[in-house]
């Protein structure tokens, strides 16, 4: 182990060596509380500035807007805001909108949205000048859409903190490779979104930029590590945002807010350039995924993602276009179910919603197969956690392929296509969290994503009282407290598919969310 050495960590923290030398005269202990004191200086420092970074760019965004509707009168922005990405894609390129319009639209809203629930971490005013590029080139699947993307994905000039301060103050040299596609199809990156400290947790606060809040219900948290993301839009703030998954990131806040949500397979879109506080983590990897309104936009942004810029800009991922005809096949599909994974019991609205969503697909002709999750207590406790915490030794690796084959071993013996099981829901009380659900499709890189279907209701707030969960410890009990109070809050359910099959897994999101837009109509008529 390294030798400790005062006098480099002084000049390491560029302290003038007059009130060292008087404090080490004092003893250590005091040099130790002098060295901590400047520390916590530099802390704060660091916090206030970046602090002071974004109320300039909330300013520059409300001066913006302003001038614009300044010089169009006529400006509105709530038939705008209003509108689907497929409906505005549409507008923008037959010119019935202009981008202009569009961009300050949005980002009224999302100021808005802003000051409800603190979910921006900076809007990026290159934005606008971005305007300009885009009306000399009408080009691309994304033309004209405002983007939304969350704090760990690098845009030059500003920093990816993942909410923590040593990140501070160190702003990216370049565009990520998404971020780069995006601007090459069109799309307009116009804020970055708040996080959790250090990204994997299941809530949406830290030291930096404070607490993000549901849109749904202000007591609650909008999930982690997407949250502001998942909130933004979730508050009507962004058509369209881009998330990160390495246990649920992305499904949680779409889950939590009421949105749609997909985890692609790990490596289908590049990661280059998208920051993280683990190192050397390689057995359960983090993906890039789409959070949208409908299911429809979450397709729309994976095609525009799948192209030659991305397989030339980041060539160790797969060139392997989106296949928009399996996303559009109507054929039967056969769909593995099961209702409880065996570890956490589902809440009563997260089992209601499963199996009303399970009726509507097999009245509408799909096959319906039994199917149960393959030792979870193993998978959770010994390849999960040590999964993300360790570095990935030999005989881990062993364990996680031969149970990833196990389990597509089970899947090719039932014959299924797809598999739907419950979403962790409703949004949790703050401070609470909970792995089961969505981590296991990050270990076997499973594409999984999430669809609104119903919302809590007095009974199922009710029937809390007589949950017991699997194993009626003290993880059980804390469940119901991070569940209570959901009343009226959105639920949804998850989609998965085998790896590299994500238009397969976009195809059965569509179909849950398709049956259930027309089993509410009925129901209302």
């Amino acid at each position: 182990m390294a030798r400790f050495n005062v006098q480099q960590l002084v000049l390491d923290l560029d302290i003038n060596w007059t009130p060292v030398i008087a404090a080490t005269v004092c003893g250590t202990g005091a040099l130790y509380l002098f060295l901590k004191c400047r520390n916590n200086q530099e802390i704060q420092k660091k916090i206030l500035n970046a602090r002071k970074r974004r109320d300039a760019s909330l300013l520059q965004a409300e001066q913006a807007v302003q001038q614009f509707k300044m010089q169009n009168p006529d400006f509105e922005s709530s038939s705008i805001v209003s509108l689907s990405l497929p409906e505005l894609t549409g507008k923008l390129k037959d010119g019935s909108l202009q981008p202009d319009a569009v961009l300050y639209a949005l980002m009224e809203k999302a100021l808005e949205v802003n000051k409800n629930l603190n979910c921006s971490t900076e809007f990026l005013m290159e934005s606008v000048a971005q305007l300009e590029d885009i009306k000399t080139q009408k080009k691309g699947l994304l033309y004209g859409v405002p983007i939304s993307i969350k704090d760990n994905v690098s845009y030059e000039g500003h920093d990816t903190s993942c909410g923590v301060v040593s990140k501070l103050g160190q702003p990216a040299l370049v565009d990520s490779v998404v971020v780069k596609v995006l601007k090459k199809q069109g799309a307009i990156p116009f804020i970055k979104t708040n996080i959790p400290q250090g990204l994997l947790n299941y809530d949406c606060s830290n030291p930096i930029y404070g607490q993000t809040l549901n849109p749904c219900n202000l007591q609650k948290s909008p999930g982690g590590s997407s949250g502001g993301e998942g909130a933004l839009i979730g508050g009507g703030g962004s058509f369209l945002g881009i998330g990160t998954d390495i246990a649920g990131s992305i499904r949680i806040p779409a889950s939590f807010c009421g949105i749609c949500g997909f985890k692609p397979t790990a490596k289908r879109i590049s990661a280059r350039g998208i920051s993280s506080c683990i190192k050397g983590q390689n057995s359960v990897l983090p993906s890039l995924g789409p959070l949208a309104r409908d299911v429809e936009s979450l397709a729309l942004c994976m095609q525009a993602l799948l192209c030659q810029d991305m397989f030339s800009l980041d060539p160790t991922v797969p060139p392997i276009p989106f296949n928009q005809e399996v996303y559009e096949s109507s054929e039967p599909l056969r769909i593995g179910y099961y209702e409880n994974d065996g570890y956490l019991q589902p809440s009563p609205s997260m089992a209601r919603a499963f199996r009303e969503t399970k009726d509507l697909l097999e009245r509408a002709g799909h096959t319906l197969v039994p199917f149960q999750p393959l030792r979870l207590y193993h998978v959770f406790h010994e390849l999960t956690l040590r999964g993300v915490m360790a570095d990935g030794g030999r005989t881990f690796i062993s364990q996680l392929y031969g149970y990833i084959q196990e389990v597509i071993a089970e899947w090719r013996r039932l014959n299924v296509d797809v598999l739907l099981c419950p979403m962790l829901g409703p949004a949790y009380n703050f401070t609470y969290c909970a792995l089961s659900y969505t981590s296991l499709y990050n270990l076997l890189n499973f594409p999984a994503g999430v669809v609104p279907v119903s919302a809590v209701t007095e009974e199922d707030e009710a029937q809390l009282s007589q949950y017991t969960g699997v194993h009626g410890d003290m993880w059980d009990k804390l469940f119901v407290k991070a569940v209570k109070g959901g009343v009226g809050l959105p639920v949804t359910v998850q989609c998965v598919s085998l790896p590299w099959q994500d238009e397969m897994c976009l195809r059965f999101m569509r179909e849950v969310e398709q049956l259930t837009a027309k089993n509410k109509l009925t129901r209302k008529y």
